[in-house]
């Protein structure tokens, strides 16, 4: 979702920055370099050193509450659509509901958060969304892909990931799914790094259609 779907790069500095008080110590810049498209638990655990399960919900909260926050203060219009999002989106909406959903959102963020991101972006979200809370182990384990196909009712291997963060990359190739790696917030070489099938700049650069199968036909523009 961040980085493949919404902007809310300005708000995630300004958490980390917010975080950065409660607890001295942080290098911001390593942060943001490692720690996107991991779940925010993972991340309190890590770079913050709760381990306690209840504590580090509880200040995932605070931290997901910090970014919309941070993002509505740094001059920009809040949490935003990524090019090309919104015109995609409008294309394969009517296969975001059952009884075989043809796509599905897997996120690392907690599902308050996240459903608040997108309505601030102005997309609807599909039926089939996993969030944070779902699974046990956050990608880059495979378990958010592994579940968002099970929960569409299809094999994996009939699937393409999306994904900005090279942990989510690695996350949909561990589910056995294709993987289409978007240059938003890594580099080139970051993202080629992970080693997607597909790398392209954005969603401007793809088409999605829904096709009479029930899947989505996919058009790739690569650089």
């Amino acid at each position: 979702m961040d980085g493949t779907l919404v902007d809310s790069t300005a708000g995630v500095v300004g958490a980390w920055h917010v975080f950065a008080q409660t607890y001295p110590g942080l290098d911001v810049q390593d942060i943001l370099s490692s720690a996107h498209g991991v779940r925010t638990v993972e991340n309190l655990r890590i770079y913050c050193g709760i381990e306690d399960p209840e504590e580090q919900e509880r200040e995932a909260v605070r931290f997901e509450e910090a970014i919309v926050t941070s993002a509505n203060q740094n001059g920009k219009s809040g949490i935003v659509p990524l090019p090309g999002v919104l015109s995609l989106m409008k294309e394969i909406l009517p296969g975001a509901k059952g009884p075989n959903p043809s796509w599905a959102i897997c996120t690392s963020a907690t599902r308050k958060y996240a459903q608040a991101a997108l309505s601030a972006a102005g997309i609807t979200p599909p039926e089939i969304f996993v969030a944070s809370e779902d699974v046990t182990k956050g990608k880059p384990a495979p378990d958010p892909y592994l579940l968002g196909a099970e929960r569409c009712g299809v094999e994996p291997s009939r699937c393409l990931v999306v994904e900005d963060a090279p942990a989510g990359i690695k996350s949909g190739k561990a589910a056995g799914c294709k993987t289409l790696g978007l240059i938003t917030s890594h580099t080139k070489e970051q993202v080629e790094a992970a080693t997607p099938d597909f790398i392209t700049k954005d969603l401007s650069s793809v088409t999605m259609k829904l096709s009479e199968n029930g899947g989505v036909d996919v058009t790739i523009i690569v650089d």
